[in-house]
């Protein structure tokens, strides 16, 4: 696997395996927010709803606008306990650096970075990390249920670069979180909660109104 097309094939193929040709509510995060994009892209017709958390919009680092790098808190007696390793992946994105904000980020981030395949990836992002295609192109708006959440001081992948999508999904609700970095489902945990649970019942509601039709 060498690009983002192929990658976007492998998902929709891993789907279909799963579910068959049911429909289904769809989330990513990061550069799983650019390739669930491909999806909206594509099939739009599988999609019950869509979530994108801290999305990748654009591709190209050097052009997304981002916010300066910011650590807002800063527990020194926590961040003292850590290994240089775990301190540098941790503070490479936390906005929070606290011990709750430590142990989610070990518990749900570090196991993917330290199973990640480096050489994979960095093949991957130098040489096939954008589809062939305009992925913000469609066909016509998508008019289901969807929520984007950013990070006010995301550094990775920013905000303002997701306002330019917005009237591509009609009934989106769009949050941008303070206190946030990448790691939004996490720095602000209740507010992302509640915003998902939302989205979820806004989801369900939608699907419930085209069965009784």
């Amino acid at each position: 696997m060498r690009n983002a097309d192929q990658m976007l094939d492998i998902v929709l193929e891993f789907a279909a395996s799963v579910i068959g040709n049911r429909s289904f509510a769809l989330a990513g995060e990061s550069y799983g927010g650019y390739l669930s994009r491909g999806i909206i892209c594509q099939r739009p017709d599988l999609v019950d709803g869509l979530l994108l958390i801290a999305p990748c919009i654009v591709p190209d680092r050097s052009k997304r606008t981002l916010p300066p790098r910011t650590v807002l808190v800063r527990d020194e007696e926590a961040i003292a306990r850590l290994s240089a390793k775990h301190l540098e992946a941790f503070g490479e994105v936390a906005v929070l650096q606290t011990q709750r904000t430590w142990e989610r980020f070990r518990d749900e981030i570090l196991p993917g970075l330290e199973l990640a395949d480096e050489a994979f990836l960095n093949r991957f992002r130098q040489e096939g990390f954008a589809f062939s295609f305009d992925v913000d192109r469609l066909q016509q708006p998508f008019g289901k249920p969807s929520l984007i959440i950013a990070g006010r001081q995301d550094a990775d992948v920013g905000y303002v670069d997701a306002f330019r999508i917005i009237e591509n999904y009609p009934r989106a609700s769009f949050a941008v979180l303070d206190m946030a970095g990448h790691n939004v489902q996490i720095e602000q945990d209740i507010l992302f909660a509640a915003l998902v649970n939302e989205w979820l019942e806004r989801v369900q509601h939608a699907a419930e109104s085209i069965d009784s039709m």
